[in-house]
Formats: structure tokens, C-alpha cells, sequence
């Protein structure tokens, strides 16, 4: 088959690096060829080896024959994936897998496929998920392999399983949750046959593990513009599946009556905090604020409420919906910190809009800034994407009153460090003014004392003992 002309410029890229390798595989009779997504992108023109340094590989060479292949050439190497053939190792910046042949088993009821290794690159691609990842280009020869017309899809850009897809989303369910994270990678869609077995079969994704489904998960909301593939997710039953909370919301209308559902808004909140997410400063997207975007409100179905006159009220849902966030969370093995952050500015997403009139005292700014701590950046960057009313005179005034925030802030920052209020004594202080030894009750001054610095701030020496001694009186402390 003939080679891509994109295929052949990136054979060339990578053959300084790349070359001493290929020599090693072809030495020793082996086949060596790149395959799934470095080929895939370097047909559609979007590969960029600057920003994405990792190159998958398949081979002819059993895995032990790759570590010795490698010898001498990789500067770090992993063996964790070994059992299952795959072999990864640095080597100049690039991270490098190579997996040998597979034509693996699968019984349907375990998670994990009997690993089985081949002798055919076209059976190995076969086990790809998708057509336009099934394509793989020999470093050997520079044959282009595309035996289940990968290239064809691409250009399509359509999804399409190389083998039935009941049968191939049978053997690895979480290829039906890839599917929708592709849809939103690539902007592709999905073959009606394949997005019809996905839907029928959503519910074998229950075999799979949560970290596996969180990984899925993960690299869905950190594509560039994820929204199709959420849609599609909840299209499909996926959600139902893995995140049931975001199925929940469709029917849920929102108090302003500017969206049909409280899903669409949340939605529309995830797009307008990826495009405020450059005042991070990060290079690259950011977890935390894409699944707080999208999960803030979802404590609203369980608050709903019909009011007199027909409205629909949702008290407390920040406080039950971020509970229903550490709870989703914690099921799918985040991190102990994105699912403390994730909470936290789900619990605080309303806080702004107590004071959106801008009647802001020092002592809710205060207060505003030491609750978000190191979230407050991205919790402006929350509460800024959460207008989505379509009354220009309404997003303008709260878009204004956010600045005015904002303002006072900074205003007030530049008198105190508001990135450490604390006391205005400190522990030792109390139990030396007080005469009371270490316990409980200086645990409950010193929190006296955190509130007064809140709302006053700081205060000079003498004031601070002074009320102290008046808590302390107050308290029957003497």
C-alpha cells in the first residue's frame, strides 16, 4: 500500500531519533512500525512532536527481546505494562511504547483480556478501537498499513470499530466511553452502527474499573472543546453509567428560566470557564475547574422546588451538591485534592452572588478570600462562567459587579496579607493572657479571635488582649 505523503514527512522527522532504534529491530529480523495516534495525527496534520512527545510502536519482537533490543538505547525504562507486552522507555525527550503483536481473548466477564501474543500486524491493528487508530506505519520499509480503512474514516471523520462493534466493545468496554472522548478530540462523529452498539451496551461499562473510567473521564474534559463529547456521553447512556449526576440535569430548569435545563447551563458554564482558564496562567488546561464547571449545580434535582405562582426554587444546592461531588468523586478514584478543590468550589460558587449588588463590607471580602484559599482564582473563574443569562443589561451589571470584587480585593490585600489572616494571637499568647492551660478552651479562643480579625481586621496588641478578656469573661473563664 502506498504511503501518505504526511506518513513519510513524519518517517523522516523521526528518523534521527528514531533511526539507531529502527536499525536494532531490523538487524535482528524484527518488524517495527508506528501505529494509532502519531499516525493518525500525521495524516489530519495536526501532530505536533514539541507539545506531544509520546510515539506508540507495535512489533514482531516478544517483549523480552525488546528489552534487550533497547539496551543501551533507552535512557529510562518501564516494565510495568510487560505482562501485557508493552515495554516503555525514554529516549531524547520522547516518550516511546513498544507493545508486541497482540491477538488477545477476552471470556467477557473479567475486565482484563487473556493476553495472547501474535504474528500479524493486521490482526494486531484489528484490536485497535478505532479505524482511524488501526492505521500504522513500518520504520522498517515504510509500508503504510491500513487494512480496515482507516484513512478513508479519517477523512470522513467518522468513528468506526475495525471489527463488529458489538463484538468489539464486548471485548473492551471502555472502547465505548473512548468513543464519545474521541468525538471531542477530533470533532469527529460516530459511525450509526458503532454509536448504536455503544448505546445498547453503555451499561457493560459497569465492568470496567474507576480508575480506568476517571482516566476516560479525565481526558475528555481536558480536550479542547469537550462539550460534543459530554453531549454525546449523555446521548448514548454513558452518563448513566459513570456519571449519572450530568444525566439528571436535563430535566432540571434553571430559576432564571434562561435555559431549557439546568444541563444545557452547566454545559454553557464548562465553555466559558475554558476560555477564562488562561488567567491561571497554566500551560494547559485545568482539571479542577473543568469538573466544577461542569458539576456545580448538580445538587439541584434533589433541592427542587415548585413555589407559589408557579416558579422553581433550588435553596442549598451548592451545600448538598457538593457533598454529591465528593461522593462521585471519591467513587472514581480522583485525588484526595481534586475532590477536596472540586467540592469546595462547588459549596462556594454562590457566595458572589449574596453581595451581587456590590454591597461588599471588608469583612465578606475577608471572609470571600480566606474560604477559597488557594482556589480563588479558579473560583473567580467559576463564578464568572456561571452567567449565562442572555439579558445583555443583566450580564453586563454582574460581569461589573464581579470586577468591583475583584477591585476591593486587591484594595484590601494591599493593606493586609490576606493570603494568611490569622489571629491576632497566637495560641501560646492566649494560654499565657488567659492563665489556662493547653486544651479545648483555647481552641475556642483562638477561633474567637480568627472571626474578629475576619471582620475588623487586624487589630493592634493591646485591643486583641482586651477583647480576649472579654470573650474570656463572657465564657466563665475569670
Amino acid at each position: 500500500m502506498n504511503t501518505p505523503d504526511p506518513a513519510v514527512h513524519l518517517a523522516a522527522v523521526l528518523h534521527p531519533i528514531l533511526g539507531p532504534l529502527v536499525q536494532r529491530f531490523a538487524d535482528a529480523g524484527h518488524e517495527l512500525a508506528l501505529v494509532g495516534g502519531p499516525v493518525r495525527d500525521a495524516l489530519m496534520g495536526t501532530l505536533d512532536l514539541q507539545r506531544s512527545a509520546d510515539l506508540d510502536m507495535t512489533t514482531s519482537a516478544p517483549p523480552d527481546q525488546v528489552l534487550s533490543l533497547i539496551d543501551g538505547y533507552a535512557e529510562a525504562v518501564w516494565t510495568t505494562g510487560i505482562e501485557y507486552g508493552t515495554v516503555a522507555m525514554t529516549h531524547r525527550g520522547f516518550q516511546i511504547e513498544i507493545t508486541t503483536y497482540r491477538a488477545d481473548r477476552y471470556n467477557r466477564i473479567s475486565r482484563n483480556p487473556e493476553v495472547v501474543f501474535g504474528d500479524s500486524i493486521t490482526d494486531d491493528l484489528s484490536r485497535r478501537d478505532f479505524t482511524v487508530n488501526a492505521m500504522a506505519l513500518s520504520l522498517i520499509d515504510g509500508t503504510f498499513h491500513d487494512p480496515y480503512g482507516g484513512a478513508r474514516d479519517l477523512e470522513a471523520q467518522v468513528l468506526r470499530t475495525p471489527s463488529a462493534p458489538a463484538e468489539s466493545f464486548a471485548d473492551d468496554p471502555l472502547r465505548i466511553f473512548r468513543l464519545v472522548r474521541f468525538i471531542a478530540q477530533l470533532g469527529f462523529t460516530a459511525d450509526p452502527s458503532t454509536a448504536a452498539a455503544a448505546r445498547e451496551m453503555a451499561g457493560e461499562l459497569s465492568r470496567i474499573t474507576p480508575e480506568r473510567l476517571q482516566g476516560e473521564l479525565s481526558k475528555l474534559l481536558l480536550t479542547p472543546a469537550p462539550r460534543a463529547g459530554l453531549e454525546a456521553m449523555v446521548d448514548l447512556g454513558i452518563a448513566d453509567v459513570v456519571l449519572p449526576e450530568l444525566s439528571a440535569l436535563r430535566m432540571e430548569i434553571d430559576e432564571h428560566h434562561q435555559h431549557k435545563d439546568v444541563y444545557a447551563h452547566s454545559l454553557t458554564v464548562l465553555d466559558q470557564a475554558i476560555d477564562l482558564e488562561p488567567r491561571l496562567g497554566l500551560d494547559g488546561p485545568d482539571l479542577a475547574v473543568r469538573l466544577a464547571a461542569l458539576l456545580h449545580d448538580i445538587g439541584k434535582p434533589a433541592t427542587r422546588r415548585h413555589e407559589t405562582g408557579g416558579g422553581v426554587s433550588f435553596h442549598h444546592h451548592e451545600v448538598v451538591g457538593a457533598k454529591m461531588v465528593r461522593k462521585r468523586l471519591r467513587a472514581l478514584r480522583y485525588s484526595k485534592q481534586i475532590v477536596a478543590d472540586v467540592s469546595q468550589l462547588t459549596f462556594l460558587h454562590l457566595r458572589f452572588h449574596g453581595f451581587s449588588s456590590g454591597n461588599w463590607t471588608d469583612s465578606a471580602v475577608r471572609r470571600y478570600v480566606t474560604d477559597a484559599g488557594d482556589l480563588l482564582e479558579r473560583l473567580h473563574i467559576l463564578v464568572r462562567s456561571d452567567c449565562t443569562t442572555r439579558n445583555k443589561r443583566r450580564a453586563a451589571r454582574l460581569a461589573a459587579a464581579y470586577d468591583s470584587l475583584e477591585r476591593r480585593i486587591a484594595e484590601i490585600r494591599e493593606a493586609e496579607d490576606l493570603r494568611a489572616v490569622r489571629p491576632d494571637l497566637d495560641g501560646n499568647a492566649i494560654m499565657e493572657i488567659l492563665g489556662i492551660p493547653a486544651g479545648p478552651q483555647v481552641g475556642k479562643a483562638w477561633k474567637f479571635l480568627k472571626e474578629l480579625r475576619l471582620d475588623r481586621g487586624p487589630l493592634e496588641h493591646d485591643e486583641a488582649v482586651a477583647e480576649l478578656k472579654a470573650w474570656a469573661t463572657r465564657e466563665g473563664l475569670g
